[in-house]
């Protein structure tokens, strides 16, 4: 698996650069994890977003969504210009329907609902869900191939249940709004210290903290995770790129 980061702020994208949204390729298949608010334009910097074989959605709030409606209307518009390409498929949960229901738009794009009691299989990823903490109904999710895994937060603030779904994982990509010194939980979100106790519990190979802040000292975030956590740390950042 190649994951590359397209965005990585909370709430809303910093100057120049997006929210939540990851690109994961294997064996030629392109999938979009959240698509957030600039996601499309800092994508173009790495693929063109008819390249997009599916998108999956952890939730429904706008730092995660916000570019839904413009990927729809980029491929409208490529069509106009004479490509062809099928439906795309976006996966997302149908606990909130207002807003499921705007993942299907002509032929262009067609939500699709995942259960998240079950795998499921998008492309050559086995891809499983457990909810996490947060105000809007989200799932962090297990993304596995060829032996290798990959655990994507979403949004959440620290739960027992992340630590046995995350065990053994090459790659923790973990949501930290939060410095060490804050408490997240009623705003639904994780801090430095909560991503590495969750990292050392899960036995992790990589921690990459995402989702952040837009004050303080980011590095600081690096620092105060590896008190509970030994391994390496990363900030997650436009463009970074991780082999898994």
């Amino acid at each position: 698996m190649k994951l590359t980061v397209i965005g990585c702020w909370g709430g809303y994208p910093k100057k120049n650069e997006a929210s939540s949204g990851y690109l994961l390729e294997h064996d030629g298949f392109n999938l979009l994890i959240d698509c957030g608010s600039g996601v499309l334009s800092k994508l173009q910097n790495v693929i063109h977003p008819e390249e997009i074989d599916a998108v999956v959605l952890s939730h429904y709030h706008p730092d995660h969504i916000a570019d839904i409606g413009v990927l729809q209307h980029a491929k409208l518009i490529q069509g106009f210009l004479g490509k062809s390409f099928g439906t795309l498929p976006i996966y997302g949960h149908n606990q909130d329907q207002q807003e499921f229901l705007k993942l299907s738009y002509k032929e262009i794009t067609k939500g699709i609902a995942y259960n998240p009691g079950l795998p499921l299989k998008v492309g050559p990823f086995d891809i499983s869900f457990v909810q996490t903490n947060h105000p809007a109904i989200c799932y962090a999710m297990r993304i596995e191939v060829e032996g290798k895994v990959l655990i994507y937060t979403g949004d959440t603030s620290f739960k027992e249940e992340l630590i046995p779904f995350s065990k053994d994982a090459d790659l923790l990509l973990c949501e930290c709004n939060f410095y060490g010194n804050q408490n997240g939980k009623n705003a639904g979100h994780m801090t430095s210290l909560d991503a590495g106790t969750l990292a050392q519990a899960a036995n992790v190979k990589t921690l990459v903290l995402t989702h952040l802040p837009h004050y303080g000292d980011l590095a600081q975030l690096i620092e105060e995770a590896k008190q509970n956590y030994g391994r390496e740390v990363l900030l997650a950042e436009e463009g970074l790129i991780f082999e898994i």
